[in-house]
């Protein structure tokens, strides 16, 4: 083949390549428009809030335990009584603890007996030492050195039995002290004012104080229910938005129809760690902290432990620029056309990609992605810091379509779909 054929051959297939990418660019410009929903971009009050979910409690809760050992044999309460302080609610059998009550007495009266004579023992004991001195010093022939010396060791002696019985009353008043002690422990009073919420035994059963385990030795458990708050578990990811005083809005399970207003009154510093499955088989541990939320005005039959969701509210914005959220996009941070904002890059892993968020902005039917800088979250739109003007339309939905959409497509605004917007139809 001549050269110039050669040449002539390459010239028409470069031709050939020409032609097809202008005929793609054209097509591709000329295909159909996407179908979304389209929004504009507006102003509207917004509520940042924390959801969790949890249970009712009462600020102040006392279990009631014994502190002896006892067969039940009368209970002053049923569970729901409203009691008051120092009220009588359960009585273990004394019988035992008034027959120790009886020896300690009588082992006081004998030490005490004991003392009386040892008393005397030393008072005696003393006078004969005396004697037996003032003897020797006036005439050292009538007493012998021997008897003084005696008379003596006979004195110290009996000072040391009389102290020795001056101990053994002490200790028979202390083994009184604690036989009495332990009688009226087996009278259990109510220690606060409030409502009995559980009662775990009945006339007949044995208390055990529960030295290693609290649940063993329950009797009952007394509740004040005046201040009632609603104890639940905030995720880590959420928890350091909270603030005390915080408004909170509280839903019961129990009273479906109507909700109660609190405050944020205690955040825990210490998170409550649990294990949770994942769809893989792996284990992984929820980090999640304790709030409690008192309620300004509980209903009058709450009960503790009933399931409430409490909704906190950890910030505000009036009349605030604002897009539904999801409308807010990630793209890779690469050059816009015509990008008139500075992107505010996401921080990626070492080796990944930077992603900017932004919106797809439709202008003349072109959706073209802007960088946009946002600010709370409010149910169902974010607050627009940076990025984007009131009027402005922007593509809000589908999340497929936004997911799907490229810089510098064509769009068109969707049918509507029942008032809600625009039904997303990619062609």
């Amino acid at each position: 083949m001549s050269r110039r054929m050669k040449l002539s051959l390459f010239g028409g297939v470069v031709v050939i390549l020409i032609g097809a990418i202008v005929a793609l660019s054209a097509a591709k410009k000329g295909g159909k428009p996407v179908e979304v929903r389209i929004d504009k971009v507006g102003t509207r009050d917004l509520v940042a809030a924390v959801t969790a979910s949890g249970t009712i409690r009462p600020k102040t809760s006392v279990d009631v335990s014994p502190d002896i050992q006892g067969r039940i044999v009368k209970i002053g309460v049923r569970e729901g009584d409203m009691v008051k302080k120092g009220q009588f609610l359960m009585q273990i059998d004394p019988a035992q603890y008034e027959a120790a009550v009886a020896r300690a007495k009588a082992l006081l009266s004998a030490s005490q007996g004991d003392l009386i004579r040892a008393r005397a023992t030393r008072d005696n004991a003393k006078r004969i030492a005396d004697r037996n001195n003032e003897i020797q010093k006036s005439n050292a022939n009538l007493v012998s050195i021997e008897t003084v010396e005696q008379s003596q060791t006979n004195y110290e002696v009996a000072v040391a039995n009389y102290n020795s019985a001056v101990a053994q009353v002490d200790q028979a008043q202390a083994g009184l002290k604690d036989a009495e002690s332990a009688l009226s422990k087996t009278t259990l009073v109510s220690p606060i004012d409030g409502r009995v919420v559980r009662m775990d035994k009945e006339v007949g059963e044995i208390a055990v104080p529960g030295t290693f385990s609290a649940e063993v030795g329950l009797l009952a458990t007394i509740a004040d229910l005046s201040v009632i708050l609603a104890k639940v578990q905030v995720d880590e990811t959420d928890v350091v938005r909270l603030h005390l005083g915080d408004s909170v809005q509280v839903t019961i399970d129990a009273f479906p129809d109507t909700s109660f207003v609190g405050r944020v009154t205690k955040i825990s510093n210490s998170a409550q760690l649990a294990s949770a499955s994942t769809a893989s088989g792996s284990n992984t541990r929820a980090v999640d902290f304790d709030v409690e939320v008192t309620l300004a005005n509980p209903p009058a039959d709450v009960r503790p432990d009933l399931s409430c969701t409490a909704r906190m509210v950890t910030d505000t914005r009036k009349e605030a620029l604002s897009i539904p959220i999801i409308a807010l996009t990630v793209r890779d941070n690469t050059p816009v056309p015509n990008e008139s904002v500075k992107r505010d890059t996401i921080k990626a892993k070492p080796g990944a990609k930077a992603e900017t968020e932004g919106v797809f902005v439709v202008t003349d039917g072109v959706a073209n992605f802007r960088p946009v800088k946002v600010g709370i979250a409010g149910d169902e739109y974010f607050e627009v810091l940076e990025g984007l003007k009131p009027g402005e339309t922007i593509v809000s939905g589908s999340y497929q379509a936004i997911r799907d959409l490229h810089d510098g497509a064509k769009v068109k605004a969707a049918k509507a779909d029942s008032g809600q917007g625009m039904v997303v139809k990619k062609s």
